[in-house]
């Protein structure tokens, strides 16, 4: 692959309707029945018939003595199936080699989208999480790619960085991940670091990208000109000094379509209107972090979720990245003036980041509570997001690695949050992007904790790899790295597989760092 890329090698859906706009009453009937035991796999069933069809005969039949609702959905629908799920380790074989050998399981081409399902169609091979995770995602995929850049797989980085300019092209943003129900919202914003991994491995130039960076901006900043102090719209919060910052967002406040049964009880256990719950519940899918304490009035119970009060570090921090590229490839053009433009913004982000979402008493970064008008006291992992895009100052950076140190250093890494909850985001429970970030943001400020927690991190994974023979979504973090297990909590079963988990060790492993510091 080679040239400016066209980012035009599909067609957007012929519509991009969801499950539930599509099949309506059908939908309700097949989530609130429990034909499936996890409410995502009908949303990813593709339809033998057009869906049209298939409502008007559900319509018809539904109404016959003795419908059998599971065998409608078993003759209408194909369901969708997991590739990983007896993929072992060969005897022997190291880690290392096993992810090698896993990526060619987890990618997907473009041939591969059946008609008329959920996902949307891409132009270049792309690499899935795994399990029930069969669809690209937006920030687990920058995760995964790091493990594909340590190996050369420079094709399969450029392609799908590819696919992601070309979901911007077609939909003015990224989607939480390529399927219809997912488009009302968007992930962590790490195209950037796409950008700047495909530059580092020689692949492409931020110049081949610059249309799609200033789209995303464009959408994260939707509204903000026009707020005034104290006001929100969208992903947008301008603070009561001016400054705008931003927050996690989804268009919709209805049910997430791939956990309906769990957001109506959830919403249920509320006493604030159900749209606000669906609201800030969608909202916490699109932070990455679904879910935790961190979102919540109070840390276990899932029913106070407050994601859209809450302005939160990491966010701000991956925007602010977004901002200096976009100046980087301004002056690379010759507009000096958007240049100094974008260099501004980047600038007043930090001045906001550091007056707003720093805790003096903690010495760490934190999330800003709107509706408390201070900082969240809790101390989460998303603390290092300023050290890994560089904008904390040396003595931050210092006052940062000794809360770690003292708050979430744990046998097998970064610890999540100081909760434990249930929630999968929460204690015990450590995740492969978390590790990268505070092994890259604390060797950025030369901070020793860096090369301890990347080894924690790295013996932990490795023990659960040689007891059960697999690597997974997220690890319970008890003990000693060595009695390290599979995490748990959440919505759904431990998942394996597992992008983000085999890209993040892979690069640690050999020594990789896009940004060359590191050997």
């Amino acid at each position: 692959m080679s040239g400016t890329p066209s980012h035009g090698g599909a067609s957007p859906a012929a519509d991009t309707l969801t499950p539930a706009d599509r099949y309506q009453e059908l939908f309700v009937d097949v989530q609130t029945s429990r034909v499936f035991d996890d409410s995502k796999t009908f949303v990813d069933c593709s339809p033998i018939d057009r869906p049209m069809r298939i409502l008007e005969r559900y319509r018809r039949e539904s109404r016959r003595p003795g419908f059998d609702l599971a065998g409608f959905v078993g003759e209408q629908f194909t369901l969708p199936v997991s590739r990983t799920e007896h993929f072992l380790p060969e005897p022997g074989e190291p880690i290392g080699a096993h992810i090698s050998r896993l990526w060619d399981a987890l990618t997907r081409t473009p041939l591969e989208h059946p008609p008329r399902s959920s996902l949307l169609p891409l132009p270049e091979p792309y690499v899935v999480p795994g399990g029930r995770f069969r669809e690209l995602y937006y920030w687990d995929s920058y995760f995964t790619m790091l493990g594909l850049a340590a190996e050369g797989r420079r094709g399969l980085v450029r392609g799908m960085t590819d696919d992601f300019a070309y979901l911007i092209d077609a939909y003015g943003h990224v989607p939480n991940a390529n399927r219809t129900y997912y488009l009302s919202r968007s992930q962590p914003p790490v195209f950037a670091f796409m950008v700047e991994l495909c530059r580092s491995m020689g692949a492409a130039t931020p110049l081949d990208y610059a249309a799609q960076l200033r789209q995303e901006y464009s959408w994260w900043m939707e509204g903000a000109d026009d707020l005034r102090e104290g006001e929100t719209h969208g992903r947008c919060v301008r603070m009561e000094d001016g400054a705008v910052l931003n927050r996690y967002w989804d268009d919709r406040d209805s049910p997430r379509e791939e956990s309906f049964r769990e957001d109506v009880a959830t919403a249920g256990r509320s006493r604030r209107p159900v749209h606000e719950v669906y609201r800030d519940l969608r909202a916490a899918a699109a932070s990455g972090w679904d879910f935790s304490s961190r979102w919540c009035s109070e840390p276990g119970d899932l029913s106070t979720i407050m994601t859209t009060s809450i302005v939160p570090v990491d966010l701000n921090a991956f925007l602010h990245r977004l901002e200096t590229a976009i100046a980087e490839v301004s002056e690379r053009e010759g507009d000096d003036r958007a240049a100094a433009r974008f260099r501004e913004s980047a600038a007043a982000r930090v001045r906001a980041i550091d007056r707003w979402l720093w805790d003096a008493s903690a010495g760490a970064y934190a999330d800003y509570d709107l509706c408390a008008g201070r900082v969240r006291p809790s101390l989460t992992a998303a603390c290092v997001a300023p050290l890994w895009v560089g904008i904390a100052s040396s003595s931050r950076a210092a006052e940062v690695a000794s809360a770690v140190r003292d708050r979430l250093l744990r046998p097998g890494g970064l610890g999540t949050s100081e909760h434990e909850t249930g929630e999968q985001w929460d204690r015990p429970n450590g995740w492969a992007p978390l590790q990268w970030m505070a092994v890259r943001g604390f060797a950025r400020y030369r901070e020793a904790i860096a090369a301890d927690l990347q080894h924690r991190w790295l013996r932990a994974v490795d023990a659960v790899y040689r007891r059960d023979g697999r690597l997974v979504e997220k690890y319970a973090m008890l003990g000693t790295p060595e009695s390290t297990t599979g995490g748990g909590g959440g919505e759904y079963p431990l998942q394996d597989g597992f992008g983000w988990t085999n890209g993040v060790v892979q690069a640690m492993l050999k020594g990789f760092d896009p940004d060359g510091r590191l050997t």
